[in-house]
């Protein structure tokens, strides 16, 4: 059965552009549990732009799912994991001045100081988790590297417009979430998915969580934070039937 996470990042970004205490991105887990999520993830970034350290440590407290901590694979994050103990890491990109992730971390190319950085995590007892581009060579250097999960980046396909751009990105999605699997990782996807694009990743068996953040704290503005979380966990609930009746499809 495939899982829905639920990013608070959001919620600390509204809280951070008034500087004061609230939304509080912990009353926001906490919400999106009572509504049935799987799990919380907060994206500690460098600059602390958002999610705080207090954050964190208040949502491994609460939490009682899944808490996946995002991070750039660095000393500093590495350390905070450790001490923290989150179920799941995530290692994602970072760069100071955009405004949200802009793309997957180039696995390939940082082969040496990622499988270090995984097996730092896998020692502390954490699983790791890769947030990459749905390519073939990215996923091969992330198995390699000894990752538990990798966490296919959807951005490309979310914003594709046009019905030959959309299922271009969707068929990259579709046969990288089957070559991960077949090498034994787990596979999740996300970042600008919502009530409609998110659909038709549903069909794709492989990927077994959903991490959703943006769109669910936009929705909530108009009907609450609880009920945000519903509508999407109902979609994935629903649309996750259709799959035993799938035809099979080609092999890799």
């Amino acid at each position: 059965m495939a899982r829905l996470s639920v990013n608070v990042d959001h919620v600390a970004t509204l809280r951070q552009a008034r500087g004061i205490d609230e939304p509080d991105p912990v009353w926001a887990a906490v919400l999106a549990e009572k509504a049935g999520a799987h799990g919380i993830i907060a994206h500690l970034r460098e600059d602390r732009r958002h999610v705080q350290d207090r954050d964190l440590a208040v949502l491994r407290q609460v939490v009682k799912g899944r808490l996946n901590m995002e991070m750039a694979a660095t000393e500093e994050m590495l350390r905070i994991a450790g001490e923290l103990a989150p179920d799941i890491a995530t290692l994602v990109p970072e760069r100071r001045q955009e405004l949200t992730t802009e793309g997957g971390l180039d696995v390939k190319g940082n082969q040496e100081h990622i499988k270090q950085a995984v097996a730092r995590l896998n020692d502390a007892g954490i699983e790791a988790s890769l947030f990459i581009d749905p390519e073939p060579e990215q996923i091969k250097a992330a198995h390699l590297c000894g990752a538990q999960v990798v966490e296919l980046h959807t951005g490309s396909y979310a914003n594709a417009r046009g019905p030959s751009a959309v299922a271009r990105h969707l068929g990259a999605l579709d046969d990288a979430a089957r070559l991960a699997a077949r090498l034994g990782l787990r596979v999740a996807a996300g970042h600008g998915l919502n009530l409609v694009n998110v659909e038709p990743l549903l069909k794709v068996p492989e990927i077994e969580e959903y991490s959703i953040g943006h769109s669910i704290v936009a929705r909530a503005v108009f009907v609450g934070f609880e009920q945000a979380v519903a509508e999407m966990l109902a979609l994935v609930k629903t649309a996750l039937t259709q799959r035993p009746s799938e035809p099979p499809r080609r092999r890799l």
